[in-house]
Parts: C-alpha cells; structure tokens; sequence
C-alpha cells in the first residue's frame, strides 16, 4: 500500500493518460500538428516585453478551446497549475521591490514597473504551462515523444523526457512507501523534522541510483538501441492543416495587434 500524498500524484499522472486516450476532434489531429502549433503558440506568448499585460489575455482562446473541444476537466489542469504555481510566485515576487517606477497611472493610482512585470510573468506561467498540460492531457506523452522523433528533434533528448515520464511514477511509490515507513516509526512528532528528511532525500537519491542501473540492465538484455517501438500512424489532414494554419495566423496577428490598447483608444477618443 502506499501513502496517501503518493496515491494523489499517480492518480493525477493516471488521469492524464486517460484523458489521453479519449477520443475529440483535437484528439483525432495528428500530434505533429498539435506540437508545432504549440511551439508556435509558446514562441509568441513570451516573446512579448517584459510589461506586457493586456496583449496576452487573447492568448487564453487558444487552451481554453482545446480544454472545450477535447472535454478535459478544467478542475484537474487548475489543480495541476497550482501545484507548480509558487515556483512562478518566487520568480516574480522580487520584481515589485526591484523595479519601483512608475509606468501606468489608473485614475489616481500609480502601478510600478515591477508589477506589471509580475503579472506578466504569472500570466504567461499559465499560459506555457497551461498549454503544455492541456496538450498532454489530449496527445499523451508517448505520442508527442514519437512526434517529436518525427520532426528531428534528438532521440536522446526525446528519449530522456519519455524515460523521466515513465519512470516518475516509479520514483513517486518509492518515495510514498518512505514516507509511510517514516511515519509509522514516528511518535509524538519525533523523526519528523529537517534532519530525517534531509535522511530520506539522500536514501531516496541512491535507491533511484540503484534502480536505473537494474532497469537500464533489464532494457539492453531485451536488446534495446535507443529507440522506441511505436504503432502510431502519422497522417496529415486537411483538419490538420487547417488547425495549423488558422491559430499560427491568429498566434501572428495578436502578437503584433493589442486589441485592448485599440478598444482602449477608441474610447479615449469618444471621450474627448
């Protein structure tokens, strides 16, 4: 049995394999068409300036369709964003306190440099990462690892993402059966501190160790060359084709055009 924290990561990893397997129109797209379109779509979104706000909230029509026509929970993706939200918090954090200038003025409100470019980051945090879970959760790691070999991407970087995928749920028991073990020899609190778990990282670190070594032993006595065997038929379609071009066009035009900047003109000049 394992814990109950190791239980919820592997059924979450578990569901997005399921979800995978479901069948939608985004489903049924040739998962080249949907990898390139989200580099595409990656590429705009942060090579935008640094105080760039407004401009990136037509960007959201892209996730939000595909969450829509695929029926992916949207529970389950903010679940998943919020578990590697405070990674962007720290990261963004400092930038109020570094960059104080004045850069916008509100009606009688003066925002900072520093915070437009922490919501900036927030922003394209849920916009990448986003992207990336939702096009997991309609493609399924194996098959955007086989894209990925399809448009020359390394085989060894492709190999490495599908090897650190497959084997995290491994790492993951592992580390739920330590804590388990831990804390049925703990009592009143004892065993639980900084001390025990810096223990368990190290533990944790040499039986990973030890495990790749015995599954890379087990893979070259099943005569394995580095490459994946997979059935996965690739087959471009006029679906595909138009996917591709409709949101790279759109991805283009309002990464050049703000349409909040244009609405916000527009009635600037009503105004006057």
């Amino acid at each position: 049995m394992m814990g109950t924290a190791g239980q919820d990561i592997l059924l979450n990893l578990g569901r997005m394999d399921e979800l995978a397997r479901s069948d939608s129109p985004i489903h049924r797209l040739d998962s080249r068409v949907k990898v390139l379109t989200t580099v595409v779509f990656l590429v705009c979104v942060v090579s935008f300036p640094k105080y760039t706000v407004s401009a990136l909230i037509p960007f959201f029509l892209y996730p939000f369709y595909l969450m829509t026509a695929a029926h992916v929970p949207t529970g389950l993706l903010l679940r998943r964003l919020a578990a590697v939200s405070p990674l962007a918090v720290l990261l963004g954090i400092w930038n109020p306190l570094l960059d104080r200038q004045a850069v916008l003025s509100v009606g009688f409100l003066s925002v900072s440099g520093g915070w437009l470019s922490f919501c900036s980051i927030l922003l394209r945090f849920g916009l990448t990462v986003g992207s990336v879970l939702v096009l997991i959760a309609t493609t399924g790691l194996e098959s955007i690892c086989a894209a990925l070999e399809k448009i020359k991407i390394p085989r060894i970087f492709v190999l490495q993402i599908l090897f650190l995928y497959r084997y995290l749920f491994v790492l993951t028991e592992e580390a739920a059966r330590m804590l388990r073990a831990r804390s049925l020899r703990s009592f009143d609190g004892r065993g639980t501190g900084l001390l025990s778990f810096r223990g368990m990282a190290g533990t944790l670190l040499l039986r990973t160790f030890e495990r790749a070594e015995r599954i890379s032993q087990a893979m070259y006595c099943r005569a394995f060359e580095g490459r994946i065997p997979t059935k996965q038929v690739f087959q471009i379609s006029r679906q595909d084709v138009l996917f591709f071009f409709f949101w790279t066009v759109f991805f283009i035009i309002f990464r050049w055009v703000n349409p909040a900047a244009i609405w916000g003109r527009f009635l600037e000049g009503i105004t006057e």
